[in-house]
């Protein structure tokens, strides 16, 4: 009974533990969240930023490059602002794959990466992809780099990499990303 009694206690102090909030963090709006870090100083004439000999820029710096860190949610930003990444090249590596629907008798090209979704790993993070040479593999590990249009089709808009770059790669990244 002792023994029964101490280990409900134990569970009542664990239970109460998690139920723990942290501190509110003070909301704020808009205004002030753009402000943060940067005080107001109205009263000072606005000056030039420091001059910062930066190195020459190279032809990759006009690329976007997709990390496996963030590779939701850069994917994520680019079909949400959309107009902000049309016209601008993208890369990334991921697993191609084909899919024909015959519907249409179309086949579809896309690099992806496994995210998480309701099932486990069964979404999909990544691009449909345009190609003018030959397709590899299925399942493939592949380094793309690809401007990003967008295009109609049936009366929807859909987003695609017209690729300038296709490269098959020995070594694979993480197929299952998280972010």
């Amino acid at each position: 009974m002792k023994k029964a009694f101490i280990m409900m206690l134990v569970c009542l102090v664990l239970l109460a533990g998690c139920g723990r909030q942290s501190p509110a963090i003070p909301e704020t709006n808009d205004k002030e969240a753009q402000s943060i870090g940067t005080p107001e100083t109205p009263d000072e004439p606005d000056e030039a930023p420091p001059v910062h000999n930066a190195p020459p820029a190279s032809a990759d710096s006009d690329v976007i490059e997709i990390k496996e860190k963030m590779f939701i949610a850069q994917t994520n930003d680019i079909y949400i602002n959309a107009e902000d990444y049309l016209g601008k090249a993208i890369k990334y590596e991921g697993i191609f794959n084909s899919f024909y629907n015959d519907a249409n008798n179309t086949t579809y090209y896309y690099v992806i990466r496994y995210g998480p979704g309701c099932c486990g790993f069964d979404a999909n993070a990544g691009f449909e992809v345009v190609w003018s040479g030959d397709y590899p593999n299925n399942n493939d590990w592949v380094e793309v780099v690809g401007v990003l249009e967008e295009f109609e089709e049936d009366g929807n808009k859909y987003l695609r990499l017209d690729l300038s770059s296709l490269t098959v790669l020995d070594t694979r990244g993480e197929e299952y990303v998280y972010q």
